[in-house]
């Protein structure tokens, strides 16, 4: 399979956790960017867009759509027609001004550092390419909080993961509504990854950015502030714990404060009092203001450099520390939708991979999250296609399988994870951990609660165990329990030693109330007969038991602690497995031949442990058939002749040595015939199954090969299929603009009734005007006609030969030709050249002179009839 190369992308920033929001810091240039991206049918969404832009709005826009990188852009030219501001078409290095818009050109990626944009070149311009996606997170890492990202209408999940990273710094993220749009695939992937803060039609969009950007920043609280704004924080905090059952005031304030500030923008709300009351009446508010607190920025693989470390050394070595038997635990608290929990599990499976370990261990990796919507996204394992950026390729063939969505989690690396919803403040820790990766989350937490997490992790993990930080974060404290490891990630080394007491630092202890089972009442006497019928089987009827083909027990009658007893280690119901060992021959033996005839099977004179020298049984195994339910059953009895009723008693044979020889030699004989059968089958079976194997792997290999083939070819039509949506819109407005200059052309060329006909290098009728018809006797059907052949009212024999003299010079020639009734035309052939600047014929102008000549001979005669009467005068 050809590898798809991995698309540039700029720094992008952020953190891997669910948690209150990122980086809230503006650190970008002063002038606002708005990022809009689109796709196929994002031509007349960017159109309407840009019209409804108010004037003064002071941001710049930077256009970034799938363009066809063989063909020239048109859009900078088409959206110029629709907004006042300049657009224009972005060079490498430009400067972001406001009330600007730039446009990315074909077959570049765009990242924004510092207010400058810069171009990237793109290793291949064909294929998967996620050009918006990678604008908007270095946008998000570029202005944090004042940044704003714009999806329209297109198809594929390009831009989700942007809008995702503009969300998590506290940027503002905007949607057109799906059914407004051309093609919703962009827009319906942003809302269902719930990442879009306001969804609607592009023309509405505008007027919310400006209210956004107009809105104050937020602010640390001061001794100034109004203390009702205070007080309305910590009201709508109490209405949220007592919504959602989680407390967010050991959050910092500053943090919690500005994501209410956030809700409380996008509603165009400017008191907390007022954004209060919105709670009251609207209490889904608050499971969007819950979600807001716990905005994660979190990608696969997110900062490389550490996941390096941790797979070429940090799990090596928990591996070969661990002691035989025992598993592989891991924790990632804080989860999100599951990105960094299958990145871990991914690691952990090549590291098994590359140790070649004759029994690998189990590996649990447990990852929680406040958010259940969360994790129910992340149980799924499905993510965009736009995940491509940041999984290299051969992971993402290996440990992913496409499908429409874009790519699913493949079965072994989804049971490696289990998600559940946890809060890791107050709920117990899970135990004997070998790894805990817990990234940029501490940041957002107050001192004291730091060290809370900090004490709950050093009790969950094992001695030897390592913790992972964020890079902005510590322990805290220099702590006994851990040592750092040198390295570009934050991994901390559990010591040995008990962990530190204390009421912060110990989980929670959970009450859980037994109540004991009510006793049952007691059960009715039984019938007589019932009785009888009882005490008749248990004395008469043979010890029994029931089992399926595989020979696991399902009931049994009487008593068979004689005949079985359970077997060592694991639980096994299995009938041969339970017999005992003077048993197990002769059971298994007739048990495989009455499945496999579907006959009873009847083995006498069976030696038992039991009395002086032991006791003698007949075994039978009879296949059940009768009522429905039974069907697939085996009866396995178990007849003891000496405890058989005296009627039913047979007779006891007393066997001599000699016979008693003969009979073993039956048995011995019976047993090798049946091992042989056996050993026949399994030896016929193993060819099938070694043939099938064969012959599965290579029609396997083929559908893998094929299918990799397909994919690749799949992504590049895709991809084809937007820019060529791209350029047939461009091409449909420029011919929508030509048909409208023909129009024009049209038009002046009627009223002003001049005739000319076009003519190519063949002298063939191109085109012709309405005038031309009083010359030639031309119809619309005479289009591609040569123009010799046609009729011509003008008195002009050579008119073919100073055509083709125009080509061949390249001079244009005038005269005067005498046309029916008695007009006068002056003929001008002149070259046709194309925009190209290329001779593709001639064109002919007719003009009427026939009032200019009759003018001139009415000037002759009187100058005639004046040259008489001046020569007579005296």
């Amino acid at each position: 399979m050809e590898k798809r190369p991995r698309r540039p992308r700029g720094p992008v920033g952020g953190t891997d956790a669910r948690k209150p929001s990122g980086r809230d810091v503006a650190v970008g240039p002063t002038v606002p960017i708005v990022g809009i991206g689109g796709s196929a049918g994002g031509l007349e969404a960017f159109e309407r867009f840009l019209r409804a832009v108010p004037s003064g709005s002071g941001c710049a826009y930077v256009v970034v759509q799938h363009l066809d990188p063989t063909h020239v852009a048109m859009l900078a030219e088409i959206l110029q027609r629709a907004t006042p501001m300049p657009v224009a078409e972005i060079v490498d290095r430009t400067v972001v001004r406001p009330a600007h818009v730039y446009v990315i050109p074909p077959s570049r990626d765009l990242v924004v550092r510092l207010g400058v944009l810069d171009l990237l070149e793109v290793p291949t311009p064909r294929g998967l390419r996620l050009p918006i996606d990678g604008f908007l997170r270095s946008l998000a890492a570029d202005a944090g909080s004042r940044a704003v990202g714009v999806i329209l209408s297109g198809m594929g999940s390009d831009g989700t993961l942007g809008l995702r990273e503009i969300h998590g710094h506290g940027g503002l993220t905007l949607v057109q509504e799906p059914t407004t749009a051309g093609f919703d695939g962009m827009p319906r992937s942003a809302i269902d990854a719930g990442v879009a803060d306001i969804v609607g039609p592009p023309e509405a969009l505008p007027a919310r950015i400006a209210d956004w950007l107009l809105r104050p920043a937020a602010a640390a609280p001061t001794h100034d502030e109004d203390a009702s704004d205070l007080g309305g924080f910590e009201q709508v905090l109490r209405l949220l714990r007592a919504r959602c059952g989680h407390d967010f005031t050991g959050y910092k304030g500053s943090t919690v404060r500005r994501r209410i500030e956030r809700r409380m923008g996008v509603h165009q709300l400017d008191r907390t009092s007022a954004y209060v009351r919105f709670l009251s009446a609207n209490p889904q508010e608050l499971d969007l203001l819950f979600k807001e607190m716990l905005i994660g920025v979190t990608s696969f693989f997110r900062d490389p450099a550490v996941w390096a470390q941790l797979g070429a050394e940090i799990l090596p070595s928990l591996l070969a520390s661990r002691s035989p038997g025992r598993g592989f635990r891991a924790w990632v608290p804080a989860c999100s939708t599951g990105e960094e929990a299958y990145s871990l599990a991914i690691e952990v499976r090549e590291a098994l991979d590359a140790a070649r370990m004759a029994r690998p261990p189990t590996v649990q990796i447990f990852a929680t999250d406040l958010d259940r919507d969360a994790i129910d996204r992340a149980r799924l394992g499905r993510f965009p296609a736009s995940i491509a950026a940041d999984v290299p390729p051969e992971r993402l063939a290996r440990y992913f399988v496409e499908s429409d969505h874009g790519y699913q989690v493949t079965r072994t690396i989804r049971e490696m994870v289990v998600f559940a919803p946890h809060d890791a403040l107050q709920d117990p820790p899970f135990t004997r951990l070998d790894l805990v990766s817990c990234r940029n989350f501490l940041i957002y937490l107050t001192p004291d609660l730091q060290q809370r997490l900090v004490r709950v992790f050093e009790y969950a993990l094992r001695p030897g165990g390592h913790l992972l930080l964020g890079s902005a974060e510590t322990i805290g404290e220099p702590r006994g329990c851990f040592a750092p490891v040198p390295g570009v990630g934050r991994f901390y080394r559990r010591l040995n030693g008990v962990p530190s007491a204390g009421a912060a630092g110990q989980p929670a202890s959970v009450a859980v109330s037994v109540v004991a089972p009510e006793p049952a009442p007691a059960r009715p006497a039984e019938r007589l007969q019932a009785i009888v019928e009882h005490l008749l089987l248990q004395r008469y009827a043979p010890a029994a038991i029931v089992a399926n083909r595989a020979g696991d027990i399902v009931h049994v009658h009487g008593r068979t602690g004689a005949f079985l007893e359970p077997a060592a280690g694991k639980a096994n119901w299995n009938v041969v497995a339970m017999a005992r060992e003077e048993l197990r021959s002769e059971l298994g033996t007739a048990f495989q031949r009455a499945v496999r005839t579907r006959r009873p099977v009847t083995t006498a004179g069976v030696a038992v442990p039991g009395g002086r020298g032991g006791r003698r049984i007949d075994l039978s195994v009879e296949p059940l058939e009768g009522p429905e339910g039974i069907e697939g059953l085996f009866l396995v009895a178990f007849v003891d002749p000496a405890s058989a009723p005296s009627t039913a008693r047979r007779p006891v044979s007393r066997t001599t040595g000699r016979g008693h020889g003969t009979a073993t030699a039956r048995e011995l004989a019976a047993v090798a015939e049946e091992l042989r059968v056996v050993r026949a089958e399994a030896h016929a079976s193993q060819v099938e199954a070694r043939s099938a194997g064969e012959g599965l792997q290579a029609a396997n290999e083929e559908l893998q090969s094929a299918n990799e083939e397909l994919t690749t070819s799949k992504e590049e039509m895709q991809s084809m299929n937007e820019e060529l949506q791209t350029l047939n819109q461009e091409l449909q407005t420029k011919v929508d603009d030509l048909s409208t200059v023909n129009n024009d052309l049209k038009n002046l060329v009627d009223s002003s009734e001049v005739a000319i006909v076009f003519l190519d290098a063949a002298l063939c009728v191109r085109r012709f005007t309405a005038g031309s018809t009083r010359v030639f006797h031309l119809i619309p059907g005479d289009v591609g006609r040569p123009i010799t052949d046609i009729a011509s009212g003008l008195a002009y024999p050579a008119f073919a030969d100073d055509a083709r003299a125009v080509l061949a010079t390249l001079t244009p020639r005038e005269c005067e030709a005498a046309g029916r009734d008695a007009r006068w035309f002056h003929v001008r052939i002149v070259p046709y050249r194309t925009l190209d600047n290329v001779i593709d014929g001639v064109s002919v102008i007719f003009t009427d002179i026939t009032e200019r000549r009759r003018l001139e001979s009415a000037l002759a005669s009187a100058r005639a009839g004046a040259a008489p009467a001046e020569g007579r005068a005296p």
